[in-house]
């Protein structure tokens, strides 16, 4: 039995899946999953299966909308918490910052496309219009 003295094991490594849920890179882990899968996580230049194990000093590159994360892993976690004790699991690169910030930017500045001008929903004649050069 073991004494009350004694301490929970420390965890090594954890599942990459798991990881990058409780890091708070996804909202779920189905999508760090699928993510995996589609080969938008690397590992020390290795692609990523979800079952990976992640370890201190792991090198992780994470694909996501907001841009391209390169991240050194500082810490292990299995269960997600606030942001804040989230971000103390990973430092991000200052060249991943910046390419991250330019590209926010790009965006800020990029055209949206409107076809109505910003009027809300199309009209009645707007719908007809679209029936129309769709065929329908």
């Amino acid at each position: 039995m073991d004494s009350p003295n004694q301490s929970a094991p420390t965890v090594q490594s954890v599942r990459m899946d798991k990881w990058l849920w409780a890091a708070r890179f996804f909202k779920t882990r189905a999508l760090a999953v699928k993510a995996c899968d589609l080969g938008r996580i690397t590992s020390n230049d290795h692609a990523a299966k979800p079952a990976r194990d992640v370890r201190i000093g792991d090198r992780l590159t994470i694909r996501v909308e907001a841009g391209d994360f390169e991240v050194e892993v500082l810490g292990i976690s299995e269960v997600r918490g606030p942001s804040a004790v989230a971000q103390a699991l990973y430092r991000e690169s200052d060249q991943s910052r910046a390419r991250r910030a330019q590209l926010a930017e790009d965006r800020k500045l990029a055209p949206q496309f409107d076809p109505f001008g910003g009027a809300g929903r199309p009209s009645k004649r707007n719908r007809r219009e679209i029936h129309r050069l769709r065929g329908y």
